[in-house]
């Protein structure tokens, strides 16, 4: 979950998007959007641990510009489509 802080320039969001489509073309983006109350936005990685979901998102320009505040979790699927 990506969450913008006060620090959060708009110029930020190309990068972030481009850096969104590199993983999806690695096969490592499920899915991603942004909250419709312009707060932030989420998005699922595909990862063989937390440990490495962690350095991907921890990439990624909102993060290492500062211009959001990440929240990473462990997500385990039961039922899918």
């Amino acid at each position: 979950m990506v969450m913008r802080t006060p620090n959060f320039d708009q110029s930020v969001v190309e990068p972030h998007r481009a850096f969104l489509q590199e993983l999806l073309a690695k096969g490592q983006l499920q899915e991603s959007g942004r909250f419709t109350d312009g707060t932030g936005g989420a998005y699922v990685v595909l990862a063989e641990s937390l440990d490495a979901a962690t350095a991907i998102a921890h990439a990624d320009p909102v993060h290492t510009t500062g211009a959001s505040e990440l929240t990473i979790y462990e997500w385990e699927i039961a039922v899918s489509a």
